[in-house]
């Protein structure tokens, strides 16, 4: 008897998530339209699921432990229970003792999901309604369990503690914990970025139409309907708060949080977020109705939060949404940022500085210049680093090694303009697309095989971002060309020596575009102390000058960059690696005692035999 009612229990689970599900689909479908390939995404969502979303879980065992328990027991025990209506299926011992194991596993799982927040919470995690959840996982579970195994009065018990268990976490799904099991395999299904699962590293931002009514997001329905389920698939399980540079400084921004508010302001009734709040802030915004300003602007889009997500959910994208009405419409971006802008749109340098000034850190280098019609094998992006006498010094050693090489280079010299990452961050679209529009002119004036930068974020833009402005062109980074000559011995380096060396990896550069090995490869031919920082790779804490943050300069506790040369102080290293124009000012910004920074071009160009 309580067999045969369990069976009836999982189609009535059924119907109820369907009437949950159906309630959340209203709420999205709100928001602006967006195309999505849902033939593609249903085929997808197996592998996405399966290997994409537990390859990012993976990354801590024990929690990858507790989901593959408790999702696979429950999913596995309710389909089971499902065929249940076969007659001679529900007849047989076997099937129940199937039906008791799968339920035995789920038990297990929901044993781990208790031990995750109680008797201890850690402060990444959740509470609320999130300390009920292991009970009613637990209740369904064990229900499950007895029923499926024992009749009589056990049976009708279990079923009744399976029965509250059901009723508990359906009623979950559409505001509380729960809602990531629905809106998680919908937004698998229809991701805003596809491409991130066939390993590509899609992190470009999308043009808007600028002719549009509003520009940018000013209300939760401004953003596309795909992107309000990206943002109800988060789990709360608080990787994005460890990884994110700002929280971890004190700026007014956690990015869990971040995604709660998004949340908050298009659920008619939110349920109450009881985790870790943005630093400093403890009431509502104006924006959207719950945020911030300085939330906002806290960001370095890095995207650490967004690598750091097993839900593969897209922060910083939101967060230009937003900006860029902030930018747009209103003219609110703080700190020097207007002024950077504006420099910007005037002399095509976030420095204000003139396009002929470009070159002066190659005085008496006679490096060719590029006119249009020409023709040369590689053209070196040199970027608004040139400016700067400190990268200058970097840019010259790169052209040594080009030259030590006897590569056919050249340069835009004055015709070059910024690229427009620093205007398409801060959220000046129009502005962006004006310099990449006279950017792509330009360069498709001229012919080569490919472009060179020292620039991570020249790199980005050129690579992913032109593209939309017609501009499709081979673009490598300079550890990348340094990489190629040293493997084809077309320059070679003294033995390695001794010095202990660290390399702090740009997060445009990792993160943004998947380059991570070339750099290593180069300084192992350099040192035979290479040491890797706690945070490497595509997990590099951010230098703290990406995404204008050094012209919006929101304060927290501490700053960004201090926290990042902590961690190469731990090291031990006496050299600390770079390979970006932003990343050197920022580190060597900061005080105090501290390891030497060399860019590897420069480091490379000292050992050239």
């Amino acid at each position: 008897m309580a067999a045969g009612a369990l069976v009836l229990l999982a189609w009535l689970m059924v119907a109820g998530v369907a009437v949950q599900a159906l309630r959340l689909a209203l709420l999205w479908r709100r928001g602006a339209p967006a195309r999505v390939d849902w033939i593609g995404g249903l085929r997808a969502l197996p592998r996405r699921y399966l290997v994409d979303v537990h390859a990012v879980v993976g990354r801590k065992p024990e929690a990858a432990a507790m989901h593959q328990a408790i999702a696979g027991g429950l999913l596995a025990a309710t389909a089971l229970l499902l065929l249940g209506v076969i007659p001679g299926l529900r007849g047989s011992s076997f099937y129940w003792l199937a039906v008791a194991a799968a339920f035995a596993v789920a038990v297990l799982g929901a044993i781990l999901v208790r031990r995750r927040r109680l008797p201890v919470r850690p402060a990444t995690l959740s509470g609320g309604a999130f300390l009920n959840l292991p009970l009613l996982l637990g209740a369904y579970a064990l229900g499950g369990l007895l029923a499926s195994l024992f009749g009589g009065v056990i049976g009708g018990f279990a079923l009744a503690l399976a029965a509250f268990g059901a009723i508990g976490l359906i009623g979950q799904l559409a505001t509380g914990p729960m809602r990531h099991a629905l809106a998680g395999a919908a937004h698998l299904v229809a991701h805003p970025r596809p491409a991130r699962f066939a390993g590509a590293p899609a992190s470009g931002l999308a043009p808007i139409d600028l002719a549009a009514p509003r520009l940018g997001v000013a209300d939760i329905v401004d953003f596309a309907w795909n992107r309000l389920l990206d943002f109800d698939a988060c789990i709360q399980c608080g990787r994005c708060e460890a990884a994110c540079p700002a929280f971890a400084a004190g700026q007014p921004l956690n990015p869990k949080a971040l995604i709660q508010d998004f949340c908050a302001s298009l659920h008619p009734e939110p349920a109450r977020y009881a985790g870790s709040p943005h630093p400093g802030i403890t009431e509502p915004g104006p924006i959207l109705g719950v945020l911030h300003a300085d939330t906002i602007w806290s960001c370095t889009t890095c995207r650490a939060c967004v690598a750091a997500c097993p839900m593969m959910i897209e922060h910083v994208d939101a967060v230009i949404d937003i900006r860029r009405n902030l930018t747009l419409e209103h003219g609110t971006a703080p700190g020097k940022a207007d002024a950077a802008l504006a420099a910007l749109r005037y002399t095509g340098s976030a420095s204000g500085l003139a396009p002929e000034r470009r070159l002066d850190f190659a005085a008496g280098l006679k490096v060719r210049v590029i006119a249009p019609g020409e023709t040369v094998d590689t053209l070196l992006w040199l970027g608004d680093g040139a400016f700067d006498r400190r990268y200058g010094e970097t840019l010259r050693a790169l052209i040594g090694i080009m030259r030590a090489a006897d590569l056919d280079f050249a340069v835009l010299g004055a015709a070059e303009r910024d690229c427009g990452d620093l205007a398409r961050r801060l959220g000046d679209e129009a502005g962006f697309a004006t310099m990449a529009a006279a950017s792509v002119a330009q360069l498709n004036a001229v012919t080569f095989r490919r472009i060179v930068t020292a620039d991570p974020h020249a790199l980005h833009v050129l690579r992913q971002e032109y593209p939309a402005f017609g501009g499709h062109y081979t673009v490598i980074h300079h550890t990348s060309l340094i990489d190629e000559l040293l493997a084809r011995n077309a320059i070679t380096v003294a033995s390695p020596g001794n010095t202990a060396i660290t390399y702090h990896d740009p997060c445009y550069l990792a993160r943004y575009n998947g380059e991570t090995d070339a750099p290593r490869r180069v300084l192992a031919r350099l040192t035979g102390g290479a040491v890797e920082m706690a945070r490497s790779g595509t997990d590099s804490f951010c230098c703290g000058g990406g995404g204008g943050a050094p012209v919006t300069d929101i304060p927290g506790k501490r700053r960004i960059p201090d926290l990042r040369m902590d961690q190469a102080r731990e090291t031990g290293a006496s050299i600390v690696a770079v390979a970006c124009p932003g990343c050197t000012a920022m580190l060597e910004g900061v005080v105090g005692p501290r390891p030497m920074l060399r860019d590897i071009a420069q480091l490379v160009h000292e050992a050239l035999r």
